[in-house]
């Protein structure tokens, strides 16, 4: 895709490809990239909602933060429903299945507290009902601004349309719990223009959500992650030489992949405080590859740039697959060029014996990766799913030149700190 000259005055760069030669190379059940199996005796958050993705409270440069000793987490979230007479079978059993697989129509922010860094306390809905103005409120990043406590909740408001948001509010502690007080003014940002970034009217199918801000360690500005489509009319877009990369023959024929057009987006603040942004090219293009690269974001360490992506099995294009979990790309520079770690792009996936146990896995600078659970294998036979809907194992990565490595796994939902806020 051309890219456009942004407000800086630099010169434009090219996105990089994620080409299917690169997915080629994906390949499940490598113990170095494959999450261990989670139990189908896991313990749940709690029993009133379903939680999934998961959202630690971080500073601007990614640090996971605390505060007052307090460690905070926001998720999307959804109240279960076991006495709701659409969730029960013919029999008058609960469905949770189709409770859980209905959930992102009702998916709210809510956010939880303590003091471990697990053992999570739930703190309640982030916004009072009526202040998001769409539907939904899907996922996105809190971000502690300062001492007095005040974090800007960037998120994406979905239906109608799908709009980058962010709204600002204020943390409080005492030395029983947590409380957010404000974030009653949203802001809107920017949606998808339908010149770099696919729109609604171009693919229903069109995903645009997902902001995660950071600072550049390198130029010190303000910049936005977020997951976007390739811009174009769907079943528009063509599957080139280079989309495909250098792949051996029999693999020369694409199918309907021109229907795979993930991007990871870019967007530059004009100013300081992140209510001004213009959209950038995408850093990333899947096209022919997958049609999802969602919650994108950022481990800056040795002077690289590590980029994480999550993305199913099921949005993968014709002759390529891959498990459902986190896929990571490296440069030098935030505008690249980037290539795959472990020359696929394969980070932490799903074992194959249990390709829908975990996702949205969110890789920190510590080289923790939280997710949440969605279904395992559970009963004698193995053949009843047990619905998850709360956080998974936290697993340890080690994270070396091009290269990862799954190296522990800790307790469910483990998010520890890495700096403490006291608060004036």
């Amino acid at each position: 895709m051309k890219s456009t000259t942004d407000t800086f005055g630099k010169a434009p760069h090219q996105p990089s490809l994620w080409t299917r030669a690169d997915a080629l190379k994906v390949h499940a059940d490598d113990p170095t990239t494959t999450q261990p199996l989670v139990s189908a005796d896991f313990p749940v958050l709690s029993d009133k909602v379903f939680i999934w993705d998961t959202m630690p409270l971080r500073d601007i440069d990614g640090n996971i933060t605390s505060v007052d000793g307090w460690s905070v987490i926001f998720t999307l979230t959804a109240d279960r429903h076991p006495n709701d007479p659409q969730y029960l079978d013919q029999n008058g059993n609960y469905d949770i299945t189709r409770d859980w697989n209905d959930r992102h129509g009702r998916a709210k922010m809510y956010y939880w507290f303590s003091r471990t860094g697990k053992d999570w306390k739930l703190g309640g809905r982030v916004m009072a009902e009526g202040v998001s103005p769409t539907v939904r409120e899907w996922a996105g990043t809190p971000i502690l601004l300062n001492e007095q406590g005040e974090i800007d909740l960037y998120y994406t408001a979905v239906t109608p349309g799908a709009t980058i948001v962010k709204v600002r509010g204020r943390v409080v502690t005492t030395e029983h719990g947590v409380s957010l007080v404000g974030f009653e003014k949203v802001k809107p940002l920017f949606e998808a223009d339908g010149k770099m970034y696919q729109t609604e009217a171009q693919n229903a199918f069109w995903g645009f959500r997902d902001p995660w801000p950071f600072r550049d360690p390198k130029d010190g500005k303000l910049y936005m992650l977020f997951e976007g489509n390739v811009a174009g009319e769907r079943g528009s877009h063509k599957v080139g030489k280079a989309e495909i990369g250098d792949v051996p023959p029999g693999h020369e024929d694409v199918g309907n992949s021109r229907y795979q057009t993930a991007c990871v987006g870019i967007a530059v603040a004009r100013d300081k405080d992140g209510d001004d942004w213009e959209m950038l090219p995408p850093l990333l293009t899947a096209v022919g590859v997958n049609d999802q690269t969602e919650r994108p974001h950022f481990v800056f360490q040795d002077g690289k740039y590590y980029l994480f992506t999550i993305s199913h099995t099921f949005t993968y294009a014709d002759g390529v697959t891959g498990p459902d979990g986190v896929y990571g790309f490296v440069a030098d520079s935030l505008f690249g060029p980037y290539v795959p770690l472990n020359g696929s792009g394969l980070v932490l996936g799903n074992p194959s014996s249990q390709p829908f146990q975990t996702y949205s896995h969110c890789v920190m600078p510590n080289g923790l990766v939280t997710s949440f659970i969605d279904s395992v294998p559970a009963g004698e036979d193995g053949k009843q799913m047990r619905i998850g809907g709360t956080e998974a194992p936290t697993v340890g990565i080690k994270i070396k030149g091009q290269q990862t490595f799954v190296v522990a796994e800790y307790d469910y939902g483990f998010i520890p700190p890495m700096v403490d806020v006291t608060l004036k």
